[in-house]
């Protein structure tokens, strides 16, 4: 059996344990899961309405073209339908793109560390990787835009960055996206953009406009808590969006998630209210690192890295015992520090609770 070389150096992905699977093990009867940054206020009543309101024939294929949500899509951001491609989640666009665009030929820029996916994909597609490593949390644009060379193809940028939670500011981005070459495309992954809160981010939509090279990727699988559906896009130039199309696989997008996606769009308060108390919570867990003398990154996402000098899987069992699933830091590049989902307001103080009985033990 013929398997590439590069894929058998890489490892399947690794979910954690299951709610369930906690409470079994450990004898409790509680779990706040706050490893994978998913919505804790689930998502908005109108997807449940329509899901309800329309029935659906399950053994039909799903609109290969999406035509509800690219419809939906078009009228919220107010750009015409070819702009977009939709994705079972934002993790199927990365997919795409490195299949589309790179091979053993090509080499691909990242920071480091950041998304796993990016390095993921362009592994298996034989392609070199040049990673730049961050700065305070934060992108180095400028190495990063110095390693484009002649066979560079793809570069990948993560704001706010998975796992710090760092954004990009809109002067920073526009002067390296004036580095690039037109014919290297600029991936700039916005998984997390309905949560951020800084007056120096950027208007990706209008970056759109200016660079045919770049494309925005978002998801539903966040501040709008859709991540059991697998829904996401892209946004790009009609142009870029036509190029990457052959290699979207069909019915790619299913029947419920189109629906589920295109009324949680018509929900923006929902997602104002998510964004309120999330930022809530960042405040609540950022006075407790102060408080404690732990450091963290300003993030501008749904989660904190935070930094507990002491060993990032000793930590977590401590918390996991306590009955709050978090992330380790050792698959992040991090091995002393926790991501933390930032959880509802009661399950933000349970959690602090938790972490100040364990660091003052």
């Amino acid at each position: 059996m013929y398997i590439k070389d590069q894929v058998k150096k890489l490892t399947p992905y690794k979910p954690g344990k299951t709610v369930d699977d906690v409470k079994k093990e450990l004898g409790l009867d509680e779990i706040i899961k706050l490893a994978s940054n998913e919505n804790p206020f689930g998502c908005s009543k109108k997807v449940g309405e329509e899901l309800t309101a329309n029935a659906l024939n399950y053994a039909i294929y799903p609109d290969g073209g999406g035509t509800v949500l690219r419809k939906a899509l078009t009228e919220f951001y107010q750009l015409p339908g070819d702009q977009f491609i939709l994705g079972n989640g934002s993790d199927e666009i990365i997919q795409i793109i490195a299949r589309a665009m790179l091979d053993s030929s090509k080499n691909t820029v990242m920071a480091t560390p950041t998304f796993p996916q990016y390095k993921h994909n362009a592994v298996i597609e034989g392609a070199e990787v040049l990673e730049i490593p961050l700065i305070d949390g934060v992108h180095d644009l400028d190495k990063m835009a110095q390693a484009v060379n002649d066979q560079t193809a793809v570069v990948w940028v993560c704001s706010p960055n998975n796992p710090t939670g760092v954004s990009i500011s809109d002067q920073d981005l526009k002067q390296f996206l004036n580095k690039i070459p037109n014919d290297v495309v600029i991936v700039l992954d916005e998984a997390y953009f309905e949560y951020v809160a800084a007056d120096d981010y950027y208007d990706s939509l209008e970056l759109i406009q200016q660079y045919p090279n770049l494309i925005v990727t978002r998801t539903f699988s966040k501040a709008y808590g859709l991540a059991g559906f697998r829904v996401g896009y892209g946004i790009a130039q009609p142009a870029l969006i036509q190029a990457l199309e052959p290699v979207r696989e069909p019915f790619n997008t299913n029947s419920l998630a189109q629906l589920a996606a295109s009324a949680a769009l018509k929900d923006q308060d929902f997602i104002k209210y998510c964004k309120e108390q999330n930022r809530k919570g960042i405040v609540k867990f950022q006075q407790f690192c102060e408080e404690y003398g732990l450091s963290y990154f300003p993030t501008q996402g749904n989660f904190i890295l935070i930094h507990f000098n002491r060993d990032a899987d000793e930590m977590f069992e401590s918390l996991m015992k306590k009955g709050i699933i978090a992330r380790s830091g050792h698959a992040l590049g991090y091995p002393e520090s926790l991501r933390i989902t930032i959880g509802s307001e009661e399950q933000v103080e349970k959690t602090l609770k938790a972490i100040k009985e364990i660091i003052t033990q």
